[in-house]
């Protein structure tokens, strides 16, 4: 068995972070190695939402770790995940690369709903099919992830701040426990649950699972009391809970079957369940092991097989945007053409992925059109920045927003990208495709019948088209004048050439 006979996912909770090597065997994964660490990233956020140097440094220390059991990975064997505190922390964009450094991988940090959809893929993948509806709730450090689903595909995905370590933070500080504390812990999720319980009880399930850790824990400490038991229901629970409360800490009452690396964080997740249970009326659930880590490798596994749930995401919001696809497909298939002639010259790492981005990015640069004609561009831009996109990233929903944003317009909005050089030559590419395209009518592709020669010293685009191309589209020659002044005003030259 080789390292390229492997995947390898990497899950950056906020209480704990996770490794896990499997050997992909025609879709069967078989672990092979797997390493956990207790970081505790939510613990380390201040008040005004900021990462503390120690919570840093525990990160650091362990992705350094990590970084060495994943040396001779190929960069499409591993896919990192990270998640709640990575999504509310205002200082990550200054931890991430020394944390990527320490790693040698890049991250990716998902949106709530993402992470829920991934967790379902974990669980209806590793679990015999029903037939049935099943509602699945992961209750993790910084949040707790709602879907609902039979298929592959869930019928709907929610994702609330309220977790094991916030909550414990938040309400039972230095551990003590007591009736009111733990009662206004209870209260105050089932508030926030509240938010989302008629959408879901609307869809219905027909049984209950949980998964990760606070899930596990309730169940084992459940079992332990009662081996007949081998599921959660609030009777037990609410035991427990009474259990915890007279002892005045979790660790004072010593609860048989509880791990010693959850005991700081148990109340806060036991206090959350209790919370889904009476607001969802959640009579019993199982616990499943699957999580999020098995939902990114089965991820990876369908982009791999050409199954990419990021496709299906473009094709959605197409429809949804009332997009002209065959304007788009237009667009697409020019960017396309014009970045792989650009980035030819840079010689850069994986072009097969920013290619990938370059085509996405055109098939939906006109959803801004559904809202207004006017300023399309900014529209499209900020849907694709903050909208639910299953599949991607938030760094590539970003990636797509600014390529979007730079097809029109100004490009001081964007000058600051000018040194990231595949993103700039994206945006180039889908610049030019939509100026060339503009008339929406099916045209003789110009890099075709022209020279399109980019300078990376000079950063200087030279674009050389015949006389008789220039004399036949004056729009097209005026516009590309045009282009070449706002290019100087952010000290890069665009040349228009006759030959």
């Amino acid at each position: 068995m080789t390292t390229q006979d492997m995947l390898a996912t990497v899950d950056l909770g906020s209480n704990s972070f996770r490794l896990q090597i499997c050997h992909n065997q025609n879709g069967h994964l078989q672990v092979i190695d797997s390493i956990k660490e207790m970081v505790r990233l939510a613990a380390g956020l201040d008040e005004q939402k900021n990462l503390d140097q120690d919570s840093q440094q525990r990160a650091l220390d362990c992705l350094a770790r990590f970084g060495e059991r994943l040396r001779g990975f190929n960069p499409d064997q591993v896919r990192v995940v990270a998640t709640n505190t990575f999504r509310v922390a205002k200082n990550i964009s200054q931890f991430i690369p020394l944390a990527e450094a320490r790693l040698g991988f890049p991250i990716d940090i998902i949106a709530g709903r993402e992470e829920a959809r991934l967790i379902y893929t974990g669980v209806v993948h590793t679990l015999p099919p029903k037939g049935e509806n099943m509602l699945v709730i992961d209750i993790g450090g910084g949040s707790t992830e709602f879907v609902i689903g039979q298929d592959l595909q869930p019928a709907i995905t929610e994702s609330l701040n309220l977790g094991c370590v916030s909550y414990s933070m938040r309400f039972f500080p230095r551990g003590k426990i007591h009736h009111k504390n733990f009662q206004a812990a209870v209260n105050n999720a089932r508030a926030e649950i509240q938010r989302i319980s008629v959408a879901l009880k609307n869809i219905g399930w027909h049984y209950a699972i949980g998964t990760s850790g606070s899930a596990r824990s309730i169940r084992d400490v459940i079992a332990a009391g009662d081996t007949t038991i081998d599921a959660i229901t609030a009777t037990q629970m609410h035991k427990i809970a009474n259990h915890i409360i007279a002892a005045g800490s979790t660790k004072k009452a010593k609860l048989e079957g509880l791990k010693s690396d959850r005991t700081e964080v148990f109340a806060g997740g036991l206090a959350v369940m209790i919370a889904a249970f009476a607001e969802l009326n959640i009579s019993e659930m199982t616990v499943t092991d699957a999580a999020l880590r098995d939902g990114v490798f089965y991820d990876m596994i369908g982009r791999q097989l050409g199954d990419d749930m990021r496709n299906q995401t473009i094709a959605d919001f197409q429809q949804r945007y009332h997009v002209d696809t065959i304007q788009a497909e237009r667009v697409a298939g020019l960017a396309q053409m014009i970045f792989n002639h650009l980035s030819a010259s840079v010689s850069p790492d994986h072009p097969e992925q920013w290619q990938q981005y370059v085509h996405w990015a055109a098939l939906v640069h006109e959803i801004g059109l559904d809202i207004s004609h006017t300023g399309f561009h900014k529209h499209a831009a900020y849907i694709l920045d903050q909208a639910d996109m299953p599949g991607f990233s938030r760094k590539e929903q970003h990636i797509l927003a600014t390529m979007v944003l730079g097809q029109r317009g100004d490009l001081r909005k964007i000058a600051e990208f000018s040194q990231q050089e595949m993103l700039w030559l994206g945006i180039l590419s889908l610049r030019l495709a939509a100026l060339f395209c503009r008339a929406r009518q099916d045209i003789q592709i110009p890099v075709n019948h022209c020279d399109i020669h980019y300078d990376k010293q000079l950063r200087k685009l030279t674009i050389s088209l015949s006389k008789e191309r220039l004399k036949h589209n004056p729009l097209t020659d005026s516009v590309l004048l045009q282009e070449s002044v706002l290019w100087q005003k952010i000290g890069l030259q665009l040349e228009i050439k006759a030959m």
